[in-house]
């Protein structure tokens, strides 16, 4: 089970959602292999597992950003199925980096680019994304290196 590819295991649980009849938890696991099906045609290539962590991470912030717009707006019903989506998406990332690891992450990055001002926060961010890519929000990556750095 551990070779199975993330697309692999998003297609499974499609299937198991179907059988069980769990019909919110099918359709927010066809909108993600919908977006990972529409990169494929659109690219016409046969992406990877890092790139699969890419698209959760991008639906994960869609999802933040629209539940903040229905909150604001009282569309509590609409911010509660982003939320549910949030958690399926959540369900299929690597587990989460703890704020220590992720502060071990960073002081590594930054003492390998001997980077010692904003200017090389680019470099520092480039070196963490691939560690960190749906372990953690990356904007709060960014403000972690950025305060390192000042």
């Amino acid at each position: 089970m551990a070779d199975q590819t993330l697309k692999q295991t998003l297609s499974d649980a499609m299937k198991t959602a179907m059988r069980a009849k769990d019909k919110a938890r099918l359709s927010a696991v066809r909108l993600i292999l919908a977006d990972i099906k529409r990169i494929e045609v659109d690219e016409r290539i046969d992406i990877d597992d890092a790139r699969v962590l890419a698209v959760l991470d991008k639906m994960l912030k869609q999802r933040r950003d629209s539940i903040s717009q229905y909150d604001g707006a009282g569309r509590v019903d609409l911010a509660d199925q982003e939320r549910f989506e949030m958690d399926v998406i959540q369900s299929f990332l690597p587990t989460p980096l703890s704020e220590a690891e992720l502060d071990a992450l960073i002081s590594t990055a930054i003492t390998s680019t001997g980077a010692d001002s904003i200017k090389n926060m680019g470099q520092v961010v480039a070196i963490l994304k691939p560690q960190v890519q749906g372990r953690a929000d990356m904007g709060m990556v960014s403000q972690k290196v950025k305060s390192q750095l000042q």
